[in-house]
C-alpha cells in the first residue's frame, strides 16, 4: 500500500498482517499449534501407555536392581527384610503380648509371615508411588511421556520384590505343616486383584505426593497405623469375639485385611473359611476395581501439572 507525502513522494506502508485481530486461540487453531504437555483424552492416554508398556517394566527393573546395590548381600535383603519383620512381630505380638489367640502355633506364624509379606507389598507400593513424581522431577521435566508410567513402574517393582518374598513364603507354610494343593491356585488371582489395588492406591498417592512432598514424612506413620487395624499380628475373627458385630465387619472389610485374608485362606491349612467376611471375594473385587480406576483418572486428570511450578 503507498501514499503520496507532502513534498511529492510517495511512502511505502505495511499491508495489514491477515492474523491482526485474532485472539491467541483462533491463532493457535489456525496454525495447527497445541499447548505443549497439555493433557491427551483418557483413551488416547492408555494407547500411550501400552506404547510405553516397554520402558514400564524396563524400568521397574532397574530400580528394582539398583535398590540394594549398595548392600553386600545384594538382592537377598528384598526377602530378608520382610522376613526379620516377622520374627520381630513374633517376638513381641505372637511370645509377649500372646496375640496368637484362637490359632495354633503350627498355624500362627505361617499366619503372621503371610500378614507380613503381604502387607509390606501395599505398603511399599504406597511409599514408592508418593515419591514417583517428587521424587523423579528430573525425568519428568526432561521427557515428554505418560507420567502415570512412573507409579505404575514403581508398583510393578514391588510386584516383582514380593514374587520373590513368596518362595519363602512357601517354604515357611510347608516347613508347619501345609503342604501344596489346589487352593495354593486362589494365590493368583489374590495377587492380581491386590496389583490392581495397590496401582491405583500408588496412583492416588503419586499426585499428592507431586502437590506436596512433604506427605512422604507424613505416610509412614499413616501405613503404621493402616497395619496395627489390619490384622497383620493378629486374628480379626478370633481377637475381637464378643465384641460388636459392626466393629469386626470393618475392620475385616478393610481391603489390605481382605486380601492378607484371601492370601492365609489360599495357603495355610488351619486358616478356614470361618475367618473370613461373608461376599471376601466381591469385596475384594470391588476394591481392586473402584481404587484402580478411581485412580487412574484422578491421576490422569491433573497430567499436565506435574513437573511444573
Amino acid at each position: 500500500m503507498s501514499e503520496t507525502t507532502h513534498d511529492g513522494g510517495v511512502a511505502v506502508s505495511d499491508a495489514p498482517s491477515p492474523d491482526e485481530g485474532l485472539t491467541p486461540a483462533e491463532l493457535a487453531a489456525k496454525y495447527g499449534l497445541a499447548v505443549s504437555g497439555a493433557r491427551p483424552g483418557l483413551r488416547e492416554y492408555i494407547r500411550q501407555l501400552w506404547g510405553r508398556r516397554h520402558f514400564i517394566l524396563a524400568f521397574s527393573r532397574a530400580k528394582l536392581t539398583a535398590q540394594y546395590s549398595q548392600a553386600k548381600l545384594g538382592q537377598l535383603w528384598q526377602v530378608a527384610t520382610p522376613l526379620l519383620n516377622a520374627g520381630v512381630y513374633y517376638l513381641i505380638f505372637g511370645l509377649i503380648l500372646k496375640a496368637s489367640r484362637g490359632l495354633p502355633q503350627e498355624t500362627y506364624i505361617p499366619f503372621l509371615v503371610t500378614g507380613v509379606f503381604v502387607f509390606t507389598f501395599t505398603q511399599s507400593s504406597v511409599m514408592a508411588g508418593v515419591r514417583a513424581i517428587s521424587g523423579n522431577l528430573g525425568l519428568v521435566r526432561a521427557l515428554h511421556f505418560p507420567r502415570a508410567s512412573l507409579p505404575i513402574s514403581f508398583a510393578l517393582q514391588q510386584l516383582q520384590q514380593l514374587l520373590y518374598s513368596m518362595i519363602v513364603l512357601f517354604a515357611v507354610v510347608v516347613a508347619f505343616g501345609t503342604y501344596p494343593r489346589l487352593s495354593w491356585l486362589l494365590i493368583v488371582p489374590v495377587l492380581v486383584l491386590q496389583v490392581l489395588f495397590n496401582t491405583g492406591l500408588a496412583l492416588v498417592v503419586a499426585r499428592l505426593g507431586a502437590k506436596t512432598p512433604d506427605l512422604a514424612q507424613l505416610m509412614p506413620f499413616v501405613l503404621r497405623t493402616w497395619m496395627y487395624a489390619s490384622g497383620v499380628m493378629f486374628s480379626i475373627h478370633n481377637m475381637l469375639a464378643g465384641r460388636s458385630e459392626w466393629v469386626t465387619r470393618l475392620l475385616q472389610v478393610n481391603p489390605a485385611a481382605v486380601y492378607m485374608d484371601l492370601a492365609r485362606f489360599s495357603l495355610i491349612r488351619g486358616y478356614g473359611a470361618e475367618n473370613l467376611p461373608p461376599h471376601v471375594w466381591a469385596i475384594a473385587l470391588f476394591w481392586a476395581v473402584v481404587v484402580f480406576v478411581g485412580g487412574f483418572v484422578y491421576f490422569w486428570k491433573a497430567e499436565e501439572r506435574y513437573g511444573r511450578g
